[in-house]
């Protein structure tokens, strides 16, 4: 069974998020966390950040950076942090992904106009 923990020592998750019609999409996702709690960010046009407005239901498992999993999925969901919430979010994205998520995304997301959201990853219990 894969325990926050575990997926806290990762640098990619394979998020999936479900769709309308019951199906559902694998997105990989940078992944931290601290204190017990795992985070990850998207944009807000992002296909999985409109599914997850819908259903906050998610299935994440171990992956590569390219997506392929290495380890079972496991249930859970995300809620959206608040700006305040998000803060400290953004520095530990920065610290352990500093090119990737201190330089890049954040440039991306400032010149095509996107708000960048940060979403809080709850497993549910066994």
């Amino acid at each position: 069974m894969i325990s926050l923990d575990t997926l806290a020592l990762q640098r990619t998750v394979l998020l999936e998020t479900r769709k309308r019609d019951g199906s559902w999409v694998a997105t990989p996702v940078s992944i931290v966390a601290d204190a017990g709690r795992a985070y990850f960010r998207s944009y807000d046009a992002a296909g999985k950040a409109k599914r997850l407005r819908n259903f906050p239901q998610v299935r994440v498992a171990p992956c590569t950076m390219r997506g392929r999993p290495t380890g079972p999925a496991v249930a859970g969901s995300a809620r959206l942090l608040s700006d305040e919430e998000a803060a400290p979010v953004r520095r530990m994205l920065a610290a352990k992904h500093p090119v990737l998520h201190g330089r890049l995304v954040p440039a991306l997301h400032r010149r095509k106009g996107w708000t960048t959201l940060h979403y809080e990853l709850t497993l549910e219990p066994s």
